[in-house]
């Protein structure tokens, strides 16, 4: 039993003597070259995570100064892109060797035990045979640790270093730059029993966006966008017309100024987003509206109200000639509008946002011409006609038929009503429990109170498209929504139910997505996926048919539905 033990314990020993000598075998043979004096490499990256990270840490500090002692005793400088740079491939050398370092000792490690598990004498007297060293070392178990532990450190402090480079280089001066590509797939199935809407569409968007602070008072930028030219409710691009190139336009240029003396006030003017608060009931999210606009925002201390605010805009949408003899002026087709904000905190985890709005529109005639025909009344830098997503609102016609040809002409076009819409619009905010699933309701309920007014304003000759009814001016968007899409990993789930009656807004401005424009009910679910922090995708569905009313008999056509698959990146 004696001889047992004491072969045991010899046993023992010499595992661990041999286990110590190929571990500090691995670790050395990284770092200094085949014989002589241990000699230093040629180029040192910081040898510890700590140095690295007081380099990463002075990088990030404000306003860029970073310290030389992230690679030698020294003076502070303010660094370049150049330094920087050095920094991350200093870096990145360090990480593949201790990566090289690791793999080594997960090698060494799967070898002793290899060994051991074997448990032969000859193995056993090779382990004894090797002698002892000197210096203490660590245990396999704890040096490997460490240098996983080591990595993973330094991949976060570089990470951090490539985020901040990132903002750096996005930022010139006062200018910063944002924007986002998306790929869309699109088939579109159903809807008018001639099949017209059957298809299948690749779409593309792309926005760049550039802003800038000039100072305390003044910012303003521009953005660029694709997208049909004429259609000012959307940037996508189909992929069509046998791979000719796709026009970018300018999509925003705007400035905007808060004085020193009134801070609550902010002034806006040239081609911007909007100013007020709004679903794609009313208005497309795509439109940028142009003109004028004023807000007033006044924070409040009571427990419930935290703010009001008031904003005012005047929009014109198109420059008109009159044709009288003794009148040939300009006038302008316009939107007066007016919002009411106010912003409510509900308890600890419930916010309520409120807003009322009222949109009255002028001369919006030209309107019902553009989407008909190419007319004088159009754009002046394009004299086409609108792009027409659509059947719209209640539109009467006046022909004129050539003798000769007997071809028929559109010459003038109106809608049967006057837009005077009143929007009452909602949204719950709730915290849950939970970050990552916030719960939002939004409601939206708009009341054209005009509707049918122009009919008395229509010559006798005109043919109307459809009857106006007067009690087909109402719409309404109810929206429901749970999650978010911020960071890697986040998933949201919504759905919209929406109702448009023909006479309720104008169909050339509201959701570009839908069909027909007005008089429709739509059932809209989404799935949002955040693949990366700046990767999202995306699958929603459009269902719906056109409203049956006294005004639209029975549709003899079955559901129309339209799948849009979208992966979107935000840089």
């Amino acid at each position: 039993m004696n001889r047992m033990t004491e072969f045991s314990t010899f046993r023992k020993q010499a595992v661990r003597a041999a286990g110590v000598i190929i571990l500090l075998a691995s670790i050395r043979l990284p770092m200094y070259g085949e014989g002589g004096d241990s000699p230093k490499p040629a180029s040192t990256p910081p040898s510890t995570t700590k140095e690295v990270a007081t380099a990463v840490h002075l990088a990030d500090s404000s306003p860029g100064a970073i310290s030389d002692a992230a690679f030698s005793e020294g003076r502070t400088t303010t660094p370049s892109l150049v330094q920087v740079m050095d920094l991350l491939q200093a870096q990145g050398e360090e990480i593949a060797a201790l990566r090289i370092a690791l793999r080594e000792q997960q090698e060494l490690s799967a070898r002793l035990e290899a060994r051991l598990n074997a448990g032969s004498p000859s193995a056993i007297v090779a382990v004894a045979a090797t002698p002892e060293p000197a210096p203490a070392s660590p245990a396999i178990g704890s040096t490997q640790t460490d240098l996983e532990q080591k990595v993973e450190q330094l991949e976060t402090d570089m990470g951090r270093s490539q985020k901040n480079l990132e903002e750096r280089i996005k930022k010139i001066g006062p200018f910063e730059f944002s924007g986002d590509f998306r790929l869309r797939a699109e088939p579109t199935f159903g809807g008018p029993v001639d099949q017209s809407q059957d298809r299948f569409r690749e779409r593309i968007r792309l926005r760049f966006n550039v802003e800038a602070k000039l100072n305390d008072q003044i910012r303003g930028g521009f953005s660029l966008a694709s997208g049909d030219l004429n259609s000012p409710i959307s940037t996508n691009q189909t992929l069509d017309q046998f791979d000719t190139r796709k026009p970018i336009a300018i999509d925003r240029m705007y400035a905007m100024y808060t004085p020193s003396w009134f801070k609550p006030l902010t002034l806006t003017g040239g081609k911007f987003s909007y100013p007020w608060f709004n679903t794609e009931l009313v208005w497309d999210k795509d439109l940028n509206p142009e003109g004028a606009g004023e807000t007033l925002s006044i924070n409040l201390r009571t427990p419930v109200l935290k703010n009001i605010s008031f904003v005012g805009f005047q929009l014109p949408f198109a420059e008109n000639k009159r044709t009288a003899t003794n009148n040939k002026s300009y006038y302008n087709t316009m939107v007066y509008g007016e919002q009411l904000q106010t912003f409510w905190q509900l308890g600890e985890r419930v916010r309520l946002s409120a807003y009322e709005s009222f949109y009255d529109w002028k001369y919006p005639d030209s309107m019902a011409y553009s989407l008909l025909t190419a007319n004088s009344a159009s754009p002046d830098d394009s004299l086409l006609a609108l792009s027409n997503t659509g059947e719209s609102n209640s539109i009467a016609t006046v022909t004129s038929t050539n003798a000769v040809t007997g071809t028929k002409t559109i010459t003038s076009a109106q809608f049967a009503s006057k837009f005077a819409v009143l929007d009452s619009l909602a949204e719950v905010d709730v915290r849950t429990f939970s970050a990552r699933w916030p719960i939002t309701f939004i409601g939206d309920f708009a009341q054209n109170t005009r509707a049918c007014e122009n009919v008395k304003n229509i010559p006798i000759a005109a043919v109307f498209s459809a009857p106006c009814d007067p009690h087909a001016h109402n719409g309404y968007w109810l929206e429901t929504s749970i999650g978010r899409t911020q960071k890697r990993g986040d998933w949201q789930f919504s759905y919209t139910r929406i109702m448009i009656q023909r006479e309720a807004v104008i169909g050339a401005f509201n959701y570009s997505e839908i069909f027909p424009t007005s008089n429709v009910e739509i059932h809209r679910p989404e799935i949002m996926y955040q693949l990366f922090d700046n990767v999202t995708l995306e699958l929603n569905g459009l269902f719906g048919r056109p409203l049956v009313t006294a005004g639209s008999p029975a549709p003899a056509q079955p559901l129309w539905e339209r799948l849009q698959f979208d992966m979107t990146y935000k840089f």
